[in-house]
């Protein structure tokens, strides 16, 4: 995910019916309901919770994605501060500025749905005061991950409030560009050294792709910072604007990262983020959870 207005913005649809076949998952968003409504099986026995990214669904609300995510089986969400929250309310957004009245709505929400929001994309930065009113948010929504980019000189008083409150800061990676330094593993890696492991990484593999980056050697280098996942496949090596693909039919090297993540002992979130939205986006993102819990499975044994 990238937060900033400049950022590729609505990827253009585009169908994605050669990877369905090849994965012979062409029943659809019921189909993968069907085999895993009480959340991926395999996919907790490794410890990981297959959790889903609003951003998915950014041109609904989060209280349409919910809806779907109830649909699909996917029973954790990743909520962005940018994204909106209802369809009646256009104005409002999921973020700390929500009233008391508006959080416990959503909190009803989440718990109508079943739905744990267990991680949050914010705008977390060097502010404190800012900081902490984030942090209460997200731990009244009892989230386990704030995922965001905040400077590195931040990281002290941020490793503080993440102790404080028993929550992670996933450091997202975007793609390279210019006077940009989390597209670099090692960057990442060395941003954390001197602080606790509640600081660690949201480690974004088809952003790493978009880079011109191995995913599975930058995950050696992530290994013991890693406080969560975006779950991302991409078309195309080394291009910024290379477009979204199902998990395991691109780039990415999906078995051997997930492979990875086993070796290391990871625990925790693994969210899709899927950017290429489509008229068929359940079924895309159907696709995807589909292919994770296979691939947990044989994992798992």
């Amino acid at each position: 995910m990238a937060h900033r207005i400049d950022r590729r913005g609505f990827l253009k649809a585009g169908g994605a019916a050669g990877a369905a076949v090849s994965l012979g998952l062409l029943g659809g968003p019921t189909a993968w309901a069907a085999e895993a409504k009480e959340a991926a099986p395999s996919t907790a026995r490794l410890g990981w919770q297959l959790s889903c990214a609003q951003y998915t669904f950014r041109r609904f609300t989060l209280f349409e994605t919910l809806d779907m995510l109830d649909e699909l089986g996917i029973r954790l969400v990743e909520p962005a501060f940018f994204l909106r929250l209802d369809k009646a309310r256009p104005k409002l957004q999921v973020n700390e500025s929500l009233s008391p009245e508006l959080r416990k709505e959503v909190k009803a929400r989440l718990a109508d749905k079943g739905i744990r929001m267990a991680s949050f994309y914010s705008n977390l930065g060097a502010d404190q005061a800012a900081a902490k009113k984030i942090f209460d948010f997200a731990a009244e929504m009892g989230v386990q991950v704030i995922v965001a980019e905040p400077p590195p000189p931040a990281f002290g008083m941020i490793d503080k409030l993440c102790n404080e409150y028993k929550i992670s800061l996933g450091i997202h990676n975007h793609p390279k560009k210019a006077n940009y330094s989390f597209w670099d593993p090692a960057n990442v890696a060395a941003a954390c050294k001197d602080h606790s492991p509640r600081i660690g990484a949201c480690c974004d593999t088809g952003h790493w792709v978009r880079s011109g980056l191995d995913p599975l050697e930058c995950l050696k280098k992530m290994q013991g910072r890693i406080t969560s996942f975006h779950l991302k496949d991409v078309l195309e090596w080394d291009k910024p604007a290379a477009r979204d693909v199902i998990l395991g039919t691109g780039k990415a090297n999906y078995p051997a990262v997930l492979g990875e993540l086993k070796r290391q002992g990871f625990k925790g979130i693994l969210a899709i983020e899927y950017e290429h939205d489509t008229s068929e986006l359940n079924k895309d993102v159907a696709q995807c959870a589909a292919f994770v819990e296979k691939a947990c499975k044989d994992l798992a044994g």
